[in-house]
Order: structure tokens, then sequence, then C-alpha cells
């Protein structure tokens, strides 16, 4: 089994992320890129749900453990490697010419919590889970391209709010915030809702990627020039 597949549901791609806490790292990112030029390649697919198949986790965000052995053995153009991959997965998410919904089913942290935000679109159980940015105590700031798009996911004060302190929210708040579309009863009612949703969209490829591209043209520019400035010198982490 992959870290990641995908199925057909009608005409709705289901992205299963299948790796338990699904850590990011090269592998992580190679594999999310090949699944989303396979969905994107199928044009009978007019939307696109990503959930996991851990019943606690989401998406983790940063493998540290493998951050960590990289940095130790000196392997720092893996590291980078996973950077631009990453960033290469939040640019197809941010032009996916479908309708993309986060079906966060548990944990969504750090850059899981990001991951999410590059989607178009998000639902979550309220019966297990929350949803925060760590990177504050962590010692790990974004890179300016994350900070772009989170933005247009979270309204400002909430991202401020959340972004600064590092705290926990879970399904309800983030649906009074308009942070997510709906807080789902539990797992089961979360598929459910975001697949309804997600079949509701029956949008000419085009012009919806031709609306996202027009949308989003700051935050990808944000990232192809300013993120290379943090990357290279992996600039990753601050001690102090």
């Amino acid at each position: 089994m992959s870290i990641i597949e995908w199925e057909k549901d009608e005409t709705v791609a289901v992205i299963k992320l299948n790796n338990g806490e699904n850590r990011h790292n090269l592998e992580f990112a190679q594999t999310f890129n090949r699944v989303l030029d396979e969905v994107i390649e199928d044009t009978e697919i007019t939307a696109a749900v990503i959930t996991s198949t851990d019943q606690k986790c989401w998406c983790l965000g940063i493998d540290v453990e493998w951050l960590m052995k990289q940095f130790t053995e000196q392997n720092f153009d893996n590291i980078k490697n996973c950077m631009y991959e990453m960033n290469e997965v939040f640019k197809k998410l941010l032009l996916f010419p479908v309708p993309v919904i986060a079906a966060i089913n548990g944990h969504a942290f750090g850059n899981g919590a990001i991951l999410s935000c590059a989607c178009d679109f998000r639902f979550m159980r309220s019966d297990r889970g929350y949803f925060c940015f760590p990177e504050v105590d962590l010692g790990i700031p974004f890179l300016p391209g994350m900070v772009a798009f989170v933005r247009k996911a979270i309204p400002e004060y909430k991202f401020n709010e959340m972004k600064l302190t590092g705290k926990k929210a879970g399904a309800v708040e983030l649906a009074e915030t308009h942070i997510i579309e709906k807080a789902c009863a539990d797992v089961d009612d979360l598929m459910k809702e975001s697949l309804a949703f997600a079949k509701t969209f029956n949008k000419k490829r085009g012009i919806f990627k031709e609306h996202k591209t027009r949308m989003h043209k700051h935050i990808i520019q944000i990232i192809d020039t300013e993120d290379k400035e943090f990357i290279e010198p992996l600039f990753l982490m601050v001690q102090e």
C-alpha cells in the first residue's frame, strides 16, 4: 500500500493519506505530487477530497525525526528537495483545476494545518482532533509562501492569534470563524458532508483554474521568489 493513494467516488477523487501521522518528508512530498498529477490527468474528476486513513491524525506536519537525521548525516540536498517538493504540492493545490476539499478527520498540526489551508475548502469532525500551528513553540518559522496562503484560508485576526500563541482549536471554533465549512459530528458524518459538497461541483476546468490562477497569483509569486531565500541556507529553525 502506498503512503498516499486515491480512488474515485463517482466523479470525486478521494485522496487517502495512509501513513499514520502522515508526516512530511521527501517521500511524502514526492508521492503527493505524483498522486495530484494522476488526479489532474483524469478529466472525469470534478472535485477532490483529501482525508486520512488514520483514526487519530489527519496530518501532523514535518517529519522532525527524518529532518534531524538528514541534518546529522549532512544530507542537506534531501532537506531542500523536500521543501521544494512540498512547495510544488502547495502550488498544485492552489492552482488545481477542480475544487479541493480537506476532510480533516483528526489532528492537523503545523505543516498539516498549513496543507489544509492550501485546499479550497475544509470540513472537520468535531468529536476528535485539534488544529494548530505549534511552530512558535518549536522554533520553526513559516516560509513566506505559507504565510501568504494561510491568510487566504484564515481571517487575519484569527491567524495572528493562532500563529503567535500556538493554541489548539477544535472544529466548532473553526466553524465559528469560517476556517472550515462545517463541524461534523463524527468521521462518518465528515465524509458524508465532504463528499456531498464535492459532488455539488461540476465546473469547467479551464475557467475554474483561471479563477484560482488570478486569485492566487501573488501567493505563487511569493512561493517562487521569496521562499528560496530561506530554503537554500536551510534557515528553518530559530534556536534563541
